[in-house]
């Protein structure tokens, strides 16, 4: 995949998603519009109790789901019976995902991490995506997931996904020191991302300097607003976006 395949086009955030209309991030539904629409497409996965990865933002399922609880703690056989709160979707497994996409819209595919060094869903994702027949990304906040994809799938591209502070109560299990060198990307020597999707109220960091100088790919989370568009515009490569169609 070359850096203009990466850019060439907007990035739906989470599929094509609008949740008034029932279709909910991280389904096939949204998956289909975003396709339908010519967008790329940003989704997320999630490792299940029998090591298999599924398409879910969240590390709990009640804010979209009708059930409560750690997604961790259920099966894919489980999962596949949850209803979501607002749509006759299920859970898709990443193998569901790659065989409806089939190539057609590129993947951006943010591996989700508790920074516990659990490499287990990782593994299940590279192992994926470097299978796969069909343009796709691979990114995480975690360098040590990048890392671990460089290793075992060096032929699929890897990127970071970063903000200049981390400072939210959901960033505590990382220890300060450890925070600061990720806004700062000071780890590039042992992940050696090929891309960063860096906050976009935060496109005037320092270390993204470093990054333009190096001619890598910038993408840019997750742009919602016209103000967000114009930050966008002017120091990015492309948007990850909701909320509108750009």
């Amino acid at each position: 995949m070359s850096a203009m395949d990466l850019t060439a086009r907007p990035v739906a955030h989470r599929g094509l998603h609008d949740a008034a209309a029932g279709v909910i991030e991280n389904t096939a539904s949204a998956v289909d519009a975003a396709v339908a629409a010519g967008y790329a497409i940003e989704l997320d996965v999630q490792l299940t109790r029998d090591g298999e990865a599924v398409v879910f933002h969240d590390f709990t399922l009640d804010r979209l789901t009708q059930a409560q609880g750690r997604l961790a703690d259920r099966t894919v056989a489980e999962l596949k019976t949850v209803r979501f709160k607002a749509t006759s979707d299920v859970m898709m497994t990443l193998p569901d995902l790659l065989a409806r996409v089939a190539g057609r819209a590129l993947l951006v595919v943010e591996i989700k991490s508790d920074f516990s060094g659990d490499m287990r869903l990782v593994r299940r994702t590279a192992e994926l995506a470097a299978a796969y027949n069909g343009p796709i990304a691979l990114m995480s906040f975690d360098p040590d997931m990048v890392a671990e994809i460089g290793r075992l799938a060096p032929g699929v591209r890897r990127g970071i996904v970063a903000q200049r502070r981390y400072d939210h109560a959901e960033w505590d299990c990382v220890p300060p020191v450890r925070r600061k060198g990720l806004g700062l990307l000071l780890h590039w020597s042992r992940s050696r991302f090929q891309f960063v999707n860096y906050r976009v109220s935060d496109l005037d960091a320092p270390a993204l300097r470093v990054v333009r100088a190096m001619g890598l790919p910038l993408l840019t989370w997750t742009v919602r607003t016209a103000q967000d568009r114009a930050l966008a515009a002017s120091g990015a490569d492309q948007i990850v976006f909701e909320g509108f169609r750009p």
